[in-house]
Formats: structure tokens, sequence, C-alpha cells
């Protein structure tokens, strides 16, 4: 459609405008119905926390998911799980088991000296793609912005394709506040120090993710978008929804805008 004002999105494969569903339960059936309406929109999927040691046919959905374009991960819960238990050799070859290229690393709900997690996504990255999330899962636990930044910098350097700030599948925690409202002093402090285009926002609430599109662009990345959100959410970016509908307009058009 030749449609004008619309901002531009990279195809993939790129390296912004990225976004991450979070797939808890889909079925086989449910995930190739996905990719079919929204494959061409969806950079990664991740099995979210354990789901894949309790699902069914997860290799095949892998293999759905990997044949429709889509990086496919493991939640970063369950490489914890098996970091606590001294099993990252049996990590790994559950990863190949499954044919994964993609690997989310994290320490959201463990207690891990950051050099060993560095050390993790060091060693992973030679051979996987690293995903890597910075924040806790506990709202309670507050981590001062110099520290995210420290974290994040190091992980990047260490290997992370891209840093994941946390916000859980509730959206109220880490970089938002228990509101769900975005913690905009953190957001903006993390922003001066680490590249944007390094960085997904977990966003899956839609005022997330309008919030995010408003501030900087259609092209932020974004993730734990839930499956049936993805296409509302590339209407977002391209102004096609009332939430954003000004936001890439020329300034003679925005004299329609409603006061």
């Amino acid at each position: 459609m030749n449609l004008t004002f619309l901002p531009d999105r990279a195809s993939k494969p790129r390296q912004t405008g990225i976004a991450m569903v979070m797939d808890k339960s889909l079925s086989l059936r449910e995930a190739e119905d996905f990719v079919a309406s929204a494959g061409h929109l969806t950079d990664f999927v991740k099995l979210g926390f354990g789901t894949s040691v309790v699902s069914k046919q997860v290799p095949e959905k892998v293999r759905v998911y990997q044949n429709g374009g889509i990086k496919v991960y493991l939640g970063g819960t369950l490489f914890e799980a098996f970091i606590i238990r001294n099993m990252f050799d049996e990590y790994r070859k559950y990863i190949d088991k499954l044919g994964l290229d993609t690997i989310e690393v994290s320490d959201g709900s463990m207690l891990m000296d950051h050099d060993v997690k560095c050390e993790y996504i060091h060693t992973l990255s030679r051979d996987y793609t690293v995903l890597s999330e910075v924040g806790s899962k506990e709202s309670g636990i507050m981590i001062a912005p110099n520290r995210w930044i420290d974290m994040m910098q190091k992980e990047l350097q260490a290997g992370s394709f891209k840093v994941i700030g946390e916000a859980r599948e509730s959206g109220n925690v880490g970089i938002y506040r228990p509101t769900g409202k975005a913690h905009v002093a953190l957001i903006n402090k993390i922003l001066s120090k680490v590249q944007a285009d390094k960085i997904l926002w977990e966003a899956p609430l839609k005022s997330q993710q309008v919030w995010f599109i408003k501030h900087f662009g259609a092209n932020v990345n974004l993730g734990n978008i839930p499956p049936a959100e993805i296409i509302p959410l590339e209407t977002l970016r391209l102004g096609l929804r009332g939430d954003t509908f000004f936001q890439f307009l020329p300034a003679k058009l925005q004299k329609f805008q409603p006061k």
C-alpha cells in the first residue's frame, strides 16, 4: 500500500526495530497459525521461563518458528535452573538437541557473580547468538542506574547481541514502576551511556509499547510481546493506531489533532 508518511521499518534480519514474542503455552497448531499471520513481523520467539520442559511437541514447534525465519530461545529462568544445579554442560546438550542457535543468559532469579555471568556470555557467544537479561525479577530489589549501565556495558563487551531490560511478563518490575509505568529517569540514564540499538526493552503492555515508540521511535527494540499483540504493535510503530496516530505525521497535519 502506498500510504505516505509512514516511518521506515527495516526488513528481517535486522538490528533495530526488533520484536521478541513471549510464547508461554502455544500449541503446535497455534504456532503454525502465528507464523502464517505474524512471522514476517517477528524476529525472536522466547519459550518463556521453563515451559519447554513441560510442553509437548517442543522440537516440532521450534522447527515451525525457524522455518518462518524466527530465532527461538528458551527463557533465562531455565538457564538459571540448570546453572544453580551445576548442569551447564547438560544445558548446552539440551539446547543443541532442540537445534537452537540462540540462548538467553540471565541472573534475575538467583544470585550470580557478574563476572561469572559474563564468562557464560563469552563462552556461549562463540557458538550461539546470546541475549542477556539485566535486572531482577523481584519487585523489592532496586538496582542503581550506574549498576545497570555497568552490567549492560560489560555484557555487550562479553559478546551479547542485545541486552534485555527486565520487566517480566507482568511489566511491573525492573525498568518499570510497580504501576507498570516506565521508570523514566532510569531509562534515560541507561541511554546516556548504552547505545539504544543494543537494548531490547521488555514491554508486554500496550501502554509501555506506546511510551517507547513515542519517545524513541518506530524502530525501538521491544520484547515479551504476547503473540496476539505483534500485529497491533506493528500498527503502533507505523502510526496506524490511535495511540500513535499523529506521531509520524508532518507539522502541516498536526492541526487536525484533537485538543
